[in-house]
């Protein structure tokens, strides 16, 4: 857990890997020159969200297959896979197959409950079982014990030349302890209790707290998980917020990306929804300032690792600048060192 002056032990970043309709092969080679250009720099790791009909990355487990051929070292994490969309033997040989190919480097962080706008597709998606399917954390139980090897069929032997396994195909020992949760109170006292590691991001809800201060309540999320932890010396909590460092920024990108925190700034006052979300304002200014603010924050102090999420909407040359500071500017402000 960083406290001021002492190091930040791992920093990452996170990516939409957003495209153009008409051309998205181009943002998802964009997306892995990101990747490859993190390891270069000396990141920990880089994560891909996951977006479902929309113009980011639908299938990260498939980006990071070509990813982990184009790397050699850095961590691949997804933040998060909803698996309301997935069945958890399939992915569970997906996710196996690239912890293999890269040498056991794969994070996946997972999240539960009804997919976002489930309505609208739910026929295409579950034809016959969309009114009965089971969208509660069974599903990452069911996942975790297809990661770390559960008879999953009742048949195992040889039928003509054919051989048959009880576990999932292929099996990559110690994936399971790399999987990713994340959410609220709740959701974090049920990850420490599973073993599992804990990821926080910049939206908490007010579920078991009276507190109505982003950083209080993140704190309080991950102090519940700790305190639940089966092994509390393996826990890993990971903290996302937006950071946008503008060392070496142009004058039109400081007044870019000023102008988006101002936009998304009011959310951040009052709790919205019938969950109370409650969203962290995005930090933008030199690293310097921005080490300062991250070492007040309570929920940068009790995270082991950072994620950093990239804004959504900005520009190949935006990121390249966000992250090129990110590594040489604010991660050593954070007595963080490069990797590698």
């Amino acid at each position: 857990m960083p406290q001021r002056g002492e190091p930040l032990q791992k920093l990452g970043f996170l990516t939409i890997g957003r495209f153009d309709e008409n051309d998205p092969r181009a943002g998802h080679l964009e997306t892995l020159r990101m990747i490859e250009l993190a390891e270069e720099l000396g990141f920990d790791s880089v994560w891909l969200r996951n977006r479902h009909l929309q113009y980011g990355i639908s299938s990260p487990v498939a980006v990071l297959a070509a990813a982990s051929m184009r790397t050699s070292r850095i961590e691949l994490g997804t933040a998060v896979i909803p698996l309301g969309l997935e069945n958890p033997l399939r992915l569970a040989e997906d996710l196996a197959t690239v912890d293999l190919l890269s040498d056991g480097r794969l994070n996946p962080g997972v999240s539960v409950g009804v997919p976002m706008r489930y309505d609208d597709f739910k026929t295409s998606l579950y034809p016959e079982t969309h009114d009965m399917e089971n969208f509660s954390k069974d599903r990452v139980s069911r996942l975790l014990d297809n990661l770390r090897g559960e008879p999953v069929s009742d048949f195992e032997g040889t039928v003509g030349i054919e051989q048959f396994s009880r576990r999932v195909q292929p099996h990559s020992p110690g994936l399971a302890d790399r999987v990713w949760y994340g959410g609220g109170r709740s959701s974090a006292i049920w990850a420490g209790e599973q073993g599992i590691n804990y990821l926080t991001s910049s939206v908490v809800t007010i579920e078991g707290t009276d507190s109505r201060d982003f950083a209080t309540i993140q704190a309080e999320n991950i102090d519940a998980y700790r305190a639940h932890h089966v092994d509390p010396a393996r826990a890993r909590v990971s903290q996302g917020l937006v950071v946008i460092p503008t060392d070496s920024a142009t004058p039109e990108q400081i007044r870019k990306y000023e102008d988006y925190a101002a936009a998304r700034f009011e959310r951040t006052l009052t709790p919205q929804g019938p969950r109370g979300m409650l969203f962290a304002p995005d930090y933008v200014g030199p690293s310097d300032e921005l080490a300062e603010r991250l070492w007040d924050h309570a929920g940068f102090q009790r995270a082991t690792e950072v994620a950093i999420a990239l804004p959504f909407s900005f520009d190949e040359p935006d990121y390249l600048q966000i992250v090129g500071d990110l590594a040489g500017r604010l991660g050593p402000a954070l007595g963080w060192s490069p990797a590698g």
